[in-house]
């Protein structure tokens, strides 16, 4: 048995010997989540989905990628309640960022079925979850600071007050904006020096190395291992990846990632293209190479029959994000938040 050694942030986290194990009378039998869970896993968590009128819907392939990465240890890190006809009601996963450096996160994820909602359930998942999360956070050995998050939707509201009973806040929020495609796209202005590509496998990890430093200065970012960025790619499209490759030097400057939801578009009523990541290093910014990128992505999802181009922006972003996406024509139709202890 590995002996961790405690920084001072295992302090911090008084982390228990083991999470508090959800109490027998829920009439729930619990154990560790394995990956051939996933098909029903993905059943329950639609269910969620549905009860709460979310407007999106999580794909199977992406419950499978739940499972995926090397820094996951599923016997700890999971959850799972089972009813008496072994039909799954609750789940709950706690992981980490393996490159964090100057910040330890726990990210929380949980959800009980709307059937067994009002129970308690929900209380014992999250308690369970702070439990696994304190203990990660105690076993990252590194004396910096820690945080305990949960991603919350603005339209399950019942889910933030379980959490806020749980001595969890509020600490950041976020806005989904959409921009209509079918009445016209700017074209894609010319930044000297500086050329709009497709994504390449070739320039992936130039690009990765590209986010870190693009993202060094924004709110509660932390740089991304090669493994983590490679991680959670099945709803990637990489023809609506463009890179900004200098062309004095080859590197590149910045970068706009896609995703294509295709699960989400019969629940929003239209096809859209997904914004995932937009980024500029520091010395090309103010050169317009946000513009250029996202009317490129425009154009790309509009050559595809896309009714919209959407995106999530973190509402206080420095950098001025939501007033740059705000100009082009988006505008916000939904929000979530950010639910943390901090430590």
């Amino acid at each position: 048995m590995s002996t961790v050694s405690l920084a001072p942030i295992a302090v911090r986290a008084a982390a228990p010997a083991e999470p508090p194990q959800p109490p027998a009378e829920l009439g729930l039998a619990w154990r560790p989540l394995v990956p051939d869970d996933a098909p029903a896993l993905f059943a329950l968590v639609a269910a969620i989905e549905e009860a709460d009128a979310l407007p999106f819907r999580r794909s199977l392939e992406e419950v499978v990628e739940m499972f995926e990465g090397d820094w996951k240890d599923h016997a700890r890190d999971t959850l799972v309640g089972l009813d008496d006809d072994g039909v799954m009601r609750a789940y709950a996963q706690a992981t980490t960022a393996p490159g964090d450096e100057s910040l330890v996160r726990a990210f929380l994820l949980g959800g009980v079925h709307p059937e067994w909602c009002g129970r308690g359930v929900g209380r014992a998942v999250v308690a369970w979850l702070e439990g696994r999360g304190r203990q990660l956070l105690a076993e990252s050995g590194k004396d910096v600071p820690g945080r305990l998050a949960a991603y919350l939707e603005d339209a399950a509201p019942a889910a933030s007050r379980v959490y806020a009973r749980a001595g969890f806040a509020p600490i950041r929020y976020y806005a989904e904006m959409r921009r209509p495609l079918r009445d016209g796209v700017p074209d894609v202005p010319h930044v000297d020096g500086v050329r709009i590509v497709p994504w390449s496998p070739e320039l992936d990890e130039a690009t990765r190395v590209a986010h870190n430093e693009a993202f060094a200065d924004h709110w509660g970012s932390q740089p991304r291992s090669a493994e983590a960025w490679s991680h959670g790619r099945s709803m990637f499209a990489p023809s609506w990846s463009f890179l900004a490759v200098d062309e004095a030097t080859g590197e590149v400057a910045g970068y706009l990632l896609s995703g294509r939801y295709e699960q989400d578009w019969p629940v929003a009523g239209y096809p859209s293209g997904y914004t995932e990541l937009l980024g500029v290093r520091r010395a090309w910014r103010g050169r317009g190479l946000g513009v250029a990128l996202l009317t490129a992505a425009m154009h790309a999802y509009a050559a595809d029959g896309m009714h919209y181009a959407e995106l999530g922006v973190d509402t206080a972003n420095p950098s001025g994000a939501h007033g740059l996406y705000a100009s082009l024509g988006y505008e916000v139709f939904q929000g979530s938040s950010m639910w943390s202890i901090e430590l």
